[in-house]
């Protein structure tokens, strides 16, 4: 049985892939050097750096949607990046780009993401608005917290003790880039942006359903007659879609009828799910939990664990904003208990 090496799995994607893919032996490399791996690739080590992260098993425990779900089939953060990364890589597959790249890069994408899901991130924006003295209704302060900013900012500064990851350039650009408006460099950083989409939109619905909000005839005709009357209907029209269109126009992307059908289903989630009673009864709850703690640690900072002080660089405000952004749901909500919830006295 003969041994498949660093160096023939770079062979390999010279021999595979297409020319417009990311090659490993390409890239500008990592900001410290390092020893070559014997059979990994570089995107391939990069890829298990973030498996083994505490902040990539945190995941589990922070919520995606619905911040009081009952039941252990609802999406966490964990499970949306996992089918993010499935998405990405039949997607990359089927182009000629690489895989592995795509994959390292759907496994760190929402690393930063708070506790709470999109609640949390609207809470730490408004939080360090009201200590930077900016109005927390201004657009300043919703660019004081962006989830994909946090996650570069795991894997550069917060993991490994505060050495960060050393990542491969095209893994830390595509992490950043997934969503906003700045597009990433590679064309497989681009596929993880379209495949965050894909996969969130049609898992929301999935879990609205499941938590009895929505029912599958309530979505917009329009959309089951673009893209299928059922989950795995359109999931399979969204891949196929996004291969044919960028396959004919040389980067990523959806035909037109195809995104306008999503952009749609995305718009009525916002309205029927995403803004529901039964999920901002549980926002209000999440947003005083988390302004509470930011509060509380700001004026407290010394109970900050030092390691979170040790890379602020004496920014208080920054060493509460990447402590918080990190804690699951279980654990913020046990912090907050044991803060501020009276407890009996055991003698």
């Amino acid at each position: 049985m003969r041994i498949v090496t660093r160096g023939d799995q770079q062979f390999r994607e010279h021999e595979l892939l297409s020319s417009d893919a990311a090659f490993s032996d390409e890239s500008d490399g990592r900001d410290r050097s390092s020893d070559p791996d014997f059979l990994r690739n570089d995107f391939q080590r990069d890829r298990d750096k973030i498996l083994h992260t505490k902040s990539f098993r945190r995941l589990s425990h922070k919520t995606q949607v619905f911040l009081a779900a009952e039941g252990d089939h609802f999406r966490t953060r964990l499970t949306h990046t996992l089918e993010v990364s499935q998405i990405a890589r039949t997607i990359a597959r089927a182009l000629g780009l690489n895989e592995d790249l795509a994959e390292a890069i759907s496994l760190g994408h929402d690393l930063g993401h708070t506790p709470f899901g999109h609640t949390g991130e609207d809470a730490l924006c408004r939080a360090i608005a009201r200590v930077r003295g900016v109005d927390p209704e201004s657009p300043e302060a919703a660019a004081l917290y962006r989830h994909n900013e946090q996650s570069l900012r795991v894997v550069e500064t917060i993991e490994n003790g505060g050495r960060g990851l050393n990542l491969m350039p095209e893994v830390r650009d595509g992490i950043l880039c997934h969503t906003g408006p700045v597009h990433a460099e590679t064309l497989e950083g681009r596929i993880v942006a379209v495949a965050d989409r894909i996969a969130y939109v049609n898992h929301d619905i999935d879990d609205a359903i499941r938590a009895g909000i929505l029912r599958e005839g309530d979505l917009p005709p329009s959309t089951h007659e673009v893209l299928g009357c059922d989950h795995s209907s359109r999931i399979e029209t969204l891949v196929v879609d996004v291969v044919r269109t960028s396959a004919a126009e040389d980067d990523i992307r959806l035909s037109p009828r195809v995104w306008d059908a999503m952009a749609e289903l995305r718009e009525f989630l916002f309205d029927n799910v995403y803004t529901c009673d039964a999920v901002m009864e549980e926002v209000a709850k999440a947003m005083r939990l988390i302004d509470v703690l930011f509060s509380y640690y700001i004026e407290n900072p010394g109970e900050i664990p030092v390691e979170y002080r040790a890379i602020s660089e004496g920014d208080d405000v920054r060493a509460a904003t990447d402590y918080i952004a990190g804690m699951t749901d279980r654990y913020a909500k046990s912090r907050f208990q044991n803060l501020f919830e009276p407890h009996s006295l055991h003698v």
